[in-house]
């Protein structure tokens, strides 16, 4: 898939761990994005819809995705964004190669409800936290990745719900 997020907006919307919820805070924190990328524990198509109304979305199955429709989704994807390759998938500790090696300028995952952004080896590596239901005292969070070529930055933004 090839899309370029500075079409709309200027950023990726990233948002994993929603369990069917998806607040109104975190559409309004995502509007304007060229691209969303969903990263697993989704909990209801219905989420993929709505977010499908707010910008073009590749999202991927999460360890909760059970059922019919979860099939639509597969265990990780590619995106292309601003001339770099970005891979998704919901729990880092399953990822099978070596992102530098690949040429994944982006790793994005989910799962462990902790937002979180490190760069390591040339990748950058993007968890944006739980915007579900509120885990433990974790807070509720989505965030914003912009890719320019090797360029890769990210920001958490908090909901404070």
């Amino acid at each position: 898939m090839g899309v370029e997020a500075d079409k709309a907006g200027g950023f990726v919307g990233v948002i994993s761990d929603t369990h069917g919820l998806l607040r109104p805070e975190a559409l309004a924190a995502l509007e304007g994005s060229g691209l969303i990328l969903h990263a697993g524990d989704i909990g209801r198509p219905e989420v993929v819809e709505a977010l499908r109304r707010v910008a073009p979305v590749v999202a991927v199955r999460g360890n909760n995705d059970r059922g019919v429709w979860a099939g639509e989704f597969a265990d990780y994807e590619v995106a292309e964004v601003g001339g770099a390759f970005v891979y998704v998938l919901h729990d880092l500790k399953e990822i099978d190669l070596s992102p530098e090696a690949a040429g994944f300028r982006v790793v994005v995952s989910g799962h462990s409800h902790r937002p979180h952004v490190e760069e390591r080896r040339g990748v950058l590596y993007l968890n944006p936290g739980s915007a579900g239901p509120r885990r433990f005292k974790l807070p509720v969070t989505v965030a914003r990745l912009r890719v320019s070529g090797k360029e890769a930055t990210a920001e958490i933004i908090n909901l404070n719900v």
